[in-house]
């Protein structure tokens, strides 16, 4: 039997979940068509979600199609749950693309398929709401080819039979299908299966999901047209999504990409090889419990842990990191609940949303998260009270600032009270823009021991190291281990802790009294479609918000501006253009990176950090004489370090 996993993704109001229901029924899976307006469709089977008539959660259904058995992820459509999407898509084999013939190739829509083409997903599309006034079929074949790609192939009919029109456009996708259509006159099914698989052909359907309309002529080319992909025997996974049941336990959900997952097996890297309880297969809001699924599967397991959505296991490698990130952070109001039951309740939906990234401010003493958007901040509100009682609430969103450096630097960190030693060395490198942090260790084990070297590595990863400027998170830059040194007697487990953390934060205020220290932004990259004659008018608005836009193109009095801009500037101007354009405009935006602080010294000022004062990150060490320990100021630290640094003393100093 041919498994296939499938996701359905699609610009919100698209009508996805339409079409799952649709094809649920279609293949007789459900007996009765679901519909997400009367509250009843199979695979919302959340509260919120019936209430709300949107997708929050990743719901899978299995269903039959002849030989083959497709296993349908219906992801959330609305932007502030697009990560969810994103961590679904390392499960499929394939995707189905749903477009509103009423809408077209939305903002959104783009971001899905550069998300598809990134995760080398292949896609089919589905053109929804063809019975809807004023749809045109050619027209939106056209806005494929331009917005997307030349790959979109009307599919019509060619689960039977290829047309010559079809086959000719199938033919111009790769000189190996050119060869064999030349030669034979046709191009073998194989060959198209292979067009497909490798995102050189991209087939369009036509029809209505809410009427029944194409759907049949769709699954059968579906079911036709994919091909199962290849499983190793050795056992491989990826886990893309982690929830909890009603009774509380803890699931990780899993695709198995190799071998066999079965009950009572440990999982190899799942936190250092958790043991599975249970194995349930879902399909909407039921289950069935098995003792083993083999390759190609996507199922839930109780009893691990520590997974994490994005983990491979085995075989599997892990997920990149995601592309769609928070730009927002909002502060808890508690409203009178414990604090600590509140933390509590936050860090088991960041176990679920780990781009939740809850942070406790102690020097503020506030809880913080980030957020996609208001919807997502309602939607956690909820939780909160629905599953915790706790009835809290959050502060206005501020922008999600980070920091770096621009030219190398050596941090050291020693601690020495009384009985207790330790001294560590780390080179602090810039990296490219969107590197994130990278660790790596320089030192002979012959200078410093593999165990004491695993265990600053640790300290090095295990936290959120704040900047120096505003205290904002550190990124793109590569932290290596360089030096450091322990005692036989005095050397405990935390004394490597805090020299680590110290060397980090020394190495940042050299940075910083050098100059090297710069304060990053998130920008969000933006399509804005509008009327033509308001076209100076975004224009204007982009330049003064210290934006950059490409030519605008104009096709039937509307133009269509694409550029970016910085989040600070843009977040709020959606409702400037619906003013502005009488409610006629659109505005998408995407997370488009970090860059540079275009008012860097205003968000200094106004931040009103002092890095010194934060004595829960202090730069400073400590240092022992005379049978007492007493603390060395960060600039003065290179002159008292016990092991020599790499290049002399203060290496941004040299550099001045």
């Amino acid at each position: 039997m041919k498994r296939i996993v499938t996701g359905i993704v699609a610009h919100v109001d698209a009508g996805k979940t339409t079409l799952s229901e649709a094809l649920l029924y279609a293949t007789g899976t459900t007996r009765r068509l679901g519909r997400v307006d009367h509250g009843d469709a199979f695979l919302d089977t959340d509260a919120m979600e019936r209430a709300r008539g949107i997708t929050i959660y990743t719901e899978p259904a299995v269903m039959r199609v002849g030989e083959a058995e497709l296993t349908i992820l219906d992801t959330p459509g609305h932007v502030d749950f697009s990560a969810e999407t994103e961590r679904t898509l390392q499960a499929l084999d394939y995707a189905i693309l749903v477009v509103s013939a009423a809408d077209g190739v939305q903002g959104h829509t783009l971001t899905l398929w550069r998300l598809l083409r990134r995760y080398h997903v292949p896609v089919f599309v589905f053109v929804n709401k063809m019975d809807a006034p004023g749809a045109d079929r050619a027209r939106i074949l056209e806005q494929l080819h331009a917005r997307c790609s030349d790959a979109c192939i009307d599919f019509t009919g060619a689960a039977d039979a290829l047309s010559e029109r079809q086959l000719d456009t199938l033919a111009m996708q790769s000189e190996a299908a050119m060869d064999e259509y030349l030669e034979t006159g046709g191009i073998d099914v194989r060959t198209v299966r292979a067009l497909i698989a490798d995102g050189a052909a991209v087939p369009v359907y036509f029809g209505s999901a809410l009427k029944m309309q194409g759907i049949s002529e769709f699954v059968e080319g579906f079911a036709f047209f994919t091909r199962e992909p290849h499983y190793t025997a050795e056992f491989g996974a990826c886990v893309f999504k982690i929830s909890h049941d009603r009774q509380g336990n803890r699931l990780s959900w899993i695709k198995v990409t190799g071998g066999e997952l079965t009950a009572k097996m440990m999982l190899p890297e799942a936190g250092g090889a958790e043991k599975v309880d249970q194995v349930r297969v879902y399909s909407g809001a039921k289950f069935t419990t098995v003792e083993s699924v083999p390759a190609g599967t996507v199922c839930a397991v109780t009893g691990p842990a520590h997974t994490f959505p994005g983990e491979g296991l085995g075989a599997a490698r892990n997920a990149a990191q995601p592309v769609l990130r928070p730009v927002l952070t909002y502060t808890l109001l508690p409203g009178g609940n414990d604090m600590h039951a509140c933390l509590q309740a936050l860090r088991e939906l960041e176990d679920e949303e780990p781009l939740l990234h809850v942070v406790w401010q102690e020097r503020l003493q506030e809880a913080h998260v980030q957020l996609m958007g208001a919807v997502q901040l309602e939607i956690i509100e909820q939780l909160m009270h629905d599953r915790f009682g706790l009835d809290i609430a959050f502060g206005p969103g501020s922008i999600l600032y980070a920091e770096t450096i621009t030219a190398p630097g050596e941090g050291v960190g020693h601690f020495e009270p009384l009985r207790h030693y330790a001294e560590v060395h780390v080179l602090i490198e810039p990296l490219e823009r969107g590197s994130g942090l990278e660790f790596a260790t320089d030192v002979s084990e012959d200078e410093l021991d593999r165990n004491w070297q695993r265990l600053i590595m640790q300290h090095l990863q295990e936290t959120e190291h704040p900047g120096v400027l505003i205290g904002a998170p550190i990124t793109d830059m590569r932290l290596t281990l360089i030096g450091g040194r322990g005692h036989l007697k005095h050397t405990e487990g935390g004394d490597f802790r805090q020299a680590t953390y110290r060397a980090v934060r020394q190495g940042l205020m050299e940075a910083r009294e050098a100059g090297h220290a710069v304060l990053l932004e998130p920008w969000y990259r933006f399509r804005l479609e509008l009327p033509q004659e308001m076209l100076g008018r975004a224009l204007s608005d982009v330049q003064r918000m210290g934006g950059e836009s490409a030519a605008p193109q104009i096709e039937d009095g509307l133009a269509v501006v694409e550029g970016a801009a910085p989040v600070s500037e843009m977040r709020d101007y959606a409702m400037d253009v619906n003013a502005y354009t009488h409610g006629e405009g659109r505005l998408a935006l995407m997370f488009g990176g970090y860059r540079e602080c275009h008012d860097e010294q205003t968000v200094v000022d106004g931040a009103g950090y002092d890095p010194e004062a934060d004595l829960e990150h202090t730069p400073d060490s400590v240092f022992c004489a005379h049978g007492a320990g007493y603390t060395v100021k960060w600039y003065k630290v290179p002159e008292f370090c016990h092991v020599p640094m790499r290049r002399g003393v203060g290496i941004n100093r040299l550099e001045q």
